[in-house]
């Protein structure tokens, strides 16, 4: 199908026309999603809700923009805070691969202390990679695609909480909110 040389210069213009209408709304969206992350923030530190209670956010914290030459991806820091306070007691650095929450300097959290492991590790995680298992032996995933978890630790405190191999988004905000809960629950037993 030929196109003369008029018909080519508006298929031309329509296409640079329908990029800038795309990275136009790809700004909107990604600043409509910072301000949820920010909202769900406020949410979050004016109310105290049990980790059984989380809802679902909307929070979508990855975003890989395409152009033309080359994909790239970006990677978000969400505080998380926690106590009465509202003050950081780390953050969450989010990538296409993982989820690393990294704790702030201050904060000394032995890894034995309830509810870590019980809780976050063996209830949340865990039931996470039993999913994943299932989703790996019916052939849906890959067995490296399952869920994991790595502690790094300063001796018996904890300093980094990776894990890898999240797959959702959905996933993205339950480890981030339980991660809180469960660090905040952790301060509040050093305490006691």
């Amino acid at each position: 199908m030929r196109f003369s040389e008029e018909q080519v210069k508006d298929i031309v213009a329509l296409k640079e026309s329908l990029n800038e209408q795309i990275d136009k709304h790809q700004e909107s969206i990604e600043m409509l999603e910072k301000n949820l992350i920010i909202l769900d923030l406020v949410l979050k530190e004016s109310s105290f809700k049990k980790a059984s209670q989380l809802g679902k956010t909307r929070t979508t914290v990855i975003r890989n923009k395409t152009d033309v030459s080359a994909k790239k991806s970006v990677e978000s820091s969400i505080p998380i805070t926690g106590g009465s306070e509202g003050k950081v007691i780390a953050n969450a650095y989010v990538t296409p691969d993982q989820v690393s929450i990294v704790l702030d300097d201050k904060i000394e959290i032995n890894a034995d202390i309830p509810p870590f492991k019980s809780f976050f590790l063996d209830r949340i995680i865990g039931e996470m990679r039993r999913k994943d298992s299932v989703e790996a032996e019916n052939g849906k995933i890959q067995k490296e695609s399952i869920i994991e978890y790595i502690i790094n630790k300063n001796g018996s405190d904890i300093r980094e909480i990776i894990i890898k191999n999240y797959r959702q988004k959905e996933r993205v905000n339950e480890l981030i909110n339980t991660a809180g809960w469960s660090l905040t629950r952790m301060l509040e037993n050093i305490k006691k």
